[in-house]
């Protein structure tokens, strides 16, 4: 065992071994131990960090004539010399085996979690600006239904809905747009009640309004897709939409007597 530690292709495999060790599970409980949160190291830098090392262990090995030889002998060897016969059959049947095994791990369908956590429905701010006009989201309540014009607003809503909105939210309000299967996240749901029914219309107004843009920093990452229909809809028109998907939807708002 002792001469085997002495022959420097041993040695190298020991480095390339224990480096890979400490990489993979030694490095991820060092920032506990000094006091910081701990992530677990992603593949693509255990890969990284795995290649340095190995370029570091061939340029030792490699930097003296004598040791490139000893380094060299035991392939040698076991490539040409008879008495290594049984050993050549077993790396031929165990390295396909072993890359086969790799290729299968990578490409199989695996669960994992999302790559950034996302809030369906971040906190509204207590006021936003729509055109240059300031409106305070705090108790606002959908004007057209104050004035009595939910019949009129409904019109406008759905035509405006299925023109601009449809492709993305789907004809049923589902989320299913025939565009849908291209954005991931994929367009929310407006139906059920754990979509629009727990939210008021001021806060359906302003998601509107401001689309993925407008939405908080300290959530992100959103990767929200929708655009900020206030460069397109006036201040009406938001609110007709907002109208319509709470009657197409067949749900109520919630009113700021609930909260």
């Amino acid at each position: 065992m002792r001469d085997l530690l002495r022959q420097p292709f041993w040695q190298a495999l020991l480095v390339l071994l224990a480096s890979y060790v400490l990489i993979k599970w030694g490095i991820p409980y060092i920032p506990p131990l000094i006091g910081i949160a701990s992530a677990p190291v992603p593949s693509s830098v255990i890969v990284q960090y795995m290649l340095t090392v190995a370029v570091g262990v061939l340029v030792w090995v490699s930097d003296n004539e004598e040791r490139w030889r000893e380094f060299k002998r035991p392939i040698q060897e076991t490539l040409v010399r008879p008495e290594k016969r049984r050993v050549r059959i077993a790396l031929l049947v165990a390295l396909p085996v072993l890359v086969g095994f790799m290729t299968y791990d990578t490409v199989r369908p695996k669960i994992t979690a999302p790559a950034g956590l996302r809030s369906v429905h971040p906190a509204p701010p207590s006021q936003i600006t729509f055109r240059g006009e300031t409106l305070r989201l705090d108790g606002l309540e959908n004007p057209l239904r104050a004035q009595g014009r939910e019949a009129e607003a409904y019109q406008i809503g759905l035509e405006l809905y299925y023109k601009n909105c449809m492709a993305c939210h789907g004809d049923y309000l589902d989320g299913q747009g025939h565009w849908a299967h291209g954005y991931q996240p994929a367009p929310l749901a407006l139906r059920g009640g754990s979509t629009i029914a727990q939210l008021t219309e001021s806060y359906v107004f302003w998601r509107i309004a401001k689309g993925g843009p407008g939405l908080p920093r300290e959530g992100a990452p959103w990767n929200s897709a929708m655009p900020a229909w206030e460069d397109f809809f006036t201040e009406e028109e938001v609110w007709a939409v907002t109208l319509f998907l709470y009657e197409q939807a067949g749900l109520s708002p919630r009113t700021w007597e609930e909260h």
